[in-house]
């Protein structure tokens, strides 16, 4: 454990999304000391809670001794150990120019929702679009159609590097595109580029969402932990996506950065709730 002067220049950041929560530990020059990502499940207290711990302890700090703590995410409301609470788009538009600071697209897939933010050579906010209308085109989607085909998605993503294309499926509905599936299989195709359609499905519906000029980073945990879908990203765009380290991660690193800006500069706090 560390002394006391050097837990008061820490700062953390809590993301609780609907999926999984996630915490990170910084110092005050923003560098990474510990990260934790693990299931939101039904307590979002308790699981932000728990992330910010084992971060924390990660860390080799005292969460009692964290200068400052920030929450983002759909559970932000439920964590009483955070000062504040701010929009996971400030935070993942913070977090996201941390790693690339210049003009810069946004793409976060996550569990439930996509969003793309537009941020400007200063790191400015441009604008943002979020898609909630149904679950393609997030990991809930991916981990449904895999269910139903008995798969997981560590085999979905190996099939899919198999293929040499694969169509996207016409629905944009979950049980539509199950039925789809179904229909596919029963014409005879083969794994691979049922696999491929599946993350280009995924792809094709973040790519209708928003033009994605200049520079694209993906972040989140579709990010994560499906290679397929930054392939196939890659792919549609014609040239090379970011992938920064940790992307599941992007958000609470940005509620973190946040909460450092704030507890050194108290006028940011106006900033971001305006910008």
């Amino acid at each position: 454990m560390q002394d006391d002067a050097r837990l008061g220049g820490t700062f953390a950041g809590v993301d609780v999304g609907a999926s999984t929560a996630k915490a990170v530990v910084i110092d005050g020059d923003g560098v990474f000391l510990g990260g934790d990502v693990r299931a939101s499940g039904m307590d979002f207290t308790a699981s932000g809670g728990a992330a910010l711990a084992a971060a924390a302890a990660a860390a080799s700090v005292a969460v009692a001794g964290i200068t400052r703590v920030v929450a983002t995410g759909y559970g932000r409301d439920n964590q009483p150990l955070a000062q504040a609470t701010r929009t996971e788009i400030s935070c993942h538009a913070r977090g996201a120019y941390h790693h690339h600071p210049h003009a810069l697209v946004v793409i976060d897939v996550g569990g439930q929702d996509n969003k793309i933010i537009r941020l400007s050579e200063s790191g400015k906010r441009l604008g943002f679009r979020m898609n909630r209308k149904c679950a393609a085109g997030t990991g809930a989607f991916l981990e449904e159609i895999s269910a139903r085909l008995a798969v997981d998605l560590d085999e979905l993503n190996r099939l899919a590097a198999e293929a040499a294309d694969g169509e996207p499926l016409n629905s944009f509905c979950t049980v539509f595109a199950s039925t789809e599936v179904l229909s596919r299989i029963r014409a005879g195709a083969d794994r691979p580029t049922l696999a491929r359609s599946i993350f280009a499905s995924v792809v094709a519906r973040v790519v209708e969402t928003a033009p994605l000029d200049g520079d694209v980073m993906v972040t989140g945990g579709v990010a994560a932990h499906n290679p397929a879908f930054v392939e196939i990203l890659r792919e549609a765009l014609g040239r090379p996506v970011l992938v920064p380290p940790a992307p599941q991660l992007v958000g609470a690193l940005g509620a973190a950065l946040i909460a450092r800006d704030e507890a050194t500069d108290p006028s940011s706090e106006r900033k971001i709730s305006h910008d």
